[in-house]
């Protein structure tokens, strides 16, 4: 390299380190900006699933090599603050139509079912039901159907997937609930 030039050893040395942190630093940078992206949950509207404070590993290559599925979380800049981000689940794809009826989620006429959420929907939103998403778009809901702000609002709306920061794989804090995010 460039610095085999150098004959005083002390510069060599100090070359090779200037060298190898600016790798360090440069596949940092790649990493985090395509592969991999850390979020901390703000709020319960996640609930049981991810709960405030929870962090978690955001997998950026996901919606690279593939596209965003229903049962995915992901996370994704508010409109109105892009410096906050959303953390939601995925629950109709482009061509779904999502309805809500008598506090149920209905997705092209199929009761939405889960594990995480039998109370019935009393926050309906401001967005008129029934709805077809959009080609692109994704309609994403809090697991705690009643204290989210999620598509059913149109602040909110419906997520674009070239929005969509990554999907929520792996909880990483706190230490005692480490594991994947279903």
């Amino acid at each position: 390299m460039f610095y085999d030039r150098i004959k005083n050893p002390w510069l060599r040395e100090a070359a090779d380190w200037l060298v190898s942190i600016g790798l360090a630093v440069l596949l940092f940078f790649v990493v985090r900006e395509f592969v991999f992206r850390t979020a901390r949950v703000d709020g319960n509207s996640m609930l049981p699933t991810l709960e405030h404070g929870d962090m978690v590993i955001l997998n950026r290559f996901a919606y690279v090599v593939g596209t965003p599925r229903v049962g995915d979380i992901v996370a994704f800049p508010y409109a109105e603050n892009p410096s906050e981000h959303y953390i939601k689940r995925i629950i109709a794809a482009p061509g779904d139509i999502v309805n809500l009826r008598e506090g149920l989620f209905w997705v092209n006429d199929v009761m939405l079912q889960d594990d995480f959420s039998d109370e019935l929907v009393i926050s309906t939103g401001d967005v008129v039901f029934p709805i077809e998403i959009d080609e692109g778009h994704y309609f994403v809901l809090g697991d705690n159907r009643n204290g989210s702000q999620d598509s059913r609002f149109t602040k909110v709306g419906t997520i674009p997937a070239n929005e969509m920061i990554g999907k929520a794989t792996v909880r990483i804090w706190p230490l005692g609930r480490i594991g994947s995010v279903n």
